[in-house]
């Protein structure tokens, strides 16, 4: 013993006790930069060890000889489920400043360099952009009737929160018919975001498809496939075809309200998808039509399209498919020339486009991708409704506008700016209980969203999930009829491309021509 230091030795026992056996084991154990730090009130603590049980990133270990709860604070990443579950509260999750103040170096950035100088890896993280890049819905006011054009009052007279998704005819019928296009019939004018089966876990993909049947509205299924377990939900299911064309069966595109070949998403434009293999259980190795614990990796390009008149291919393919009884919809990340891009999909055959922008969220991507490329979805939607409304092909295509849509109030700004519906994500996670915490992408999920490990999908059982969907879409769609009222309309589609009934606050010339509205006061 003579020359060990007490430190020494006391490490040496606690890594015994708490099951490591090499110091090289404890130190990459132990290794990096806190950004979050565990404070706990040991005087409140009663040892309950609710906050061991409930910790999935092993941040949290007992050391029965000693009576101590230790924190690794390394391992934390801010879930707040220890904070929540704590019966005495005696737990609180801090912003940890390891750094020196820096105007341009902050924590992100450093932290950043010293992961990548351990490891030599690409930085993963979920979910959407952090930046601080302007959000333009914040800038964007409703114009109100007053005198002349009197508001009216949802209460006490009807408002149409129905839309219709898909091809419209040139011309109306005189027998009322629609030249057989087929329509999504969408009571509320908001859908569940492409959210995987492997990505998400299997309470909260059920929990979304009930939510969807119950509302009348939609879930999308995501690259990942339709479980067979929710085949009474195809109905109100949109299927993707994406590159890795997981789960894509005949059964598939039949049993479904419609389609969606995925070309990109508003987190990762131009690269593909990465399911790891420890996220693939046998359920998602079921529906994906992958081996169990294989990783499911989606190439960036879909390899048979490489131009319009491809994807053309695939479009009517699909309709050959579904025997020209299901609407076919193509999602493309909003990017620079998005306009072009889409007038050229619209012509193509396309029933549905949908714009993804920036603020998109997903499961797993690099983060110097997620917070560097792409548009905001509002700058991308404006500019494409622009631009097929001056080719005379508006009617040929309904646009769905994503890419972190927050509120009821953000969706009528999309319809005004020319959106028909908008599909939600991030906000569907946090009904459920996200904290935003960014680690979709590991399979640890504290609240059972974004996971299908055994001890951790009860923590959101199915029912709970759509209960507070269902109740999220109704304050909406309440909210949506109170302001369609306060702005003398009465039905959504009476909105769909009335920027007239917007106003910009704070907004340059070229952003005002850009998202087509005026400024506050004119």
């Amino acid at each position: 013993m003579a020359g060990q230091s007490t430190t020494y030795l006391y490490e040496k026992d606690a890594r015994e006790r708490l099951g490591f056996r090499s110091p090289i084991q404890w130190g990459d154990y132990f290794h990096g930069h806190p950004e979050y730090k565990v404070h706990r009130d040991d005087s409140k603590c009663i040892r309950c060890l609710c906050c061991v049980r409930q910790c999935p990133y092993d941040c949290t270990f007992y050391d029965p000889v000693r009576n101590v709860i230790y924190d690794i604070d390394a391992n934390c990443v801010n879930c707040k489920r220890c904070e929540f579950m704590c019966p005495t509260q005696c737990i609180e999750i801090r912003e940890h400043g390891s750094f020196r103040r820096n105007a341009h170096w902050d924590a992100k950035s450093t932290t950043g360099i010293y992961k990548q100088a351990d490891s030599g890896a690409v930085i993963l993280t979920g979910l959407g952009a952090d930046e601080d890049v302007k959000i333009y819905w914040g800038r964007i006011l409703l114009d109100a009737s007053q005198v002349t054009n009197p508001s009216i009052d949802p209460l006490r007279e009807p408002m149409e929160t129905r839309t219709y998704l898909g091809r419209k005819p040139d011309r109306v019928q005189p027998n009322g018919s629609s030249n057989g296009y087929p329509q999504l019939k969408c009571e509320i004018p908001v859908i569940f975001a492409p959210m995987s089966f492997g990505a998400i876990s299997y309470n909260f993909q059920k929990g979304l498809a009930i939510a969807a049947r119950e509302m009348g509205t939609y879930f999308n299924t995501g690259e990942g496939g339709l479980n067979p377990d929710f085949a009474e939900f195809g109905p109100h299911a949109i299927v993707q075809v994406a590159s890795g064309r997981f789960g894509v069966s005949p059964e598939y595109l039949v049993n479904s309200a419609a389609c969606e070949i995925k070309i990109g998403q508003g987190a990762k434009p131009g690269i593909g998808g990465h399911l790891p293999g420890e996220k693939v259980t046998y359920q998602v190795s079921r529906t994906r039509m992958i081996p169990q614990g294989a990783d499911a990796i989606s190439p960036a390009p879909q390899h048979d399209i490489y131009s319009i008149e491809d994807l053309r291919l695939l479009i009517y393919a699909l309709k050959e498919a579904t025997e020209y009884r299901k609407p076919v919809s193509v999602k493309i990340a909003a990017v620079h020339n998005v306009s072009a891009i889409a007038s050229g999909i619209a012509r193509a055959g396309a029933d549905i486009i949908v714009l993804d922008g920036y603020r998109g969220g997903t499961g797993a991507t690099p983060r110097a991708i997620r917070d560097n490329v792409g548009i905001p979805i509002e700058l991308a939607l404006a500019q494409v409704d622009e631009r097929l409304r001056a080719e005379g092909i508006r009617n040929q295509v309904s646009l769905i506008a994503a890419g972190s849509v927050r509120s009821a109030a953000e969706v009528i700004k999309a319809i005004a700016l020319g959106a028909d519906a908008c599909y939600i994500g991030t906000a569907a996670m946090l009904a459920v209980g996200c904290t935003l915490c960014q680690q979709c992408h590991r399979g640890h999920c504290s609240w059972g969203i974004t996971t299908n490990r055994g001890d951790l999908l009860p923590r959101l059982p199915a029912d709970m999930a759509a209960e507070r969907l269902i109740n999220l879409l109704k304050g909406w769609k309440h909210e949506m009829q109170e302001m369609l009222g306060l702005m003398g309309l009465n039905s959504i589609e009476g909105l769909r491309g009335n920027r007239l009934k917007l106003r910009g606050v704070d907004l340059n010339e070229v952003e005002l021509k850009t998202l087509g509205i005026q400024h506050a006061g004119l």
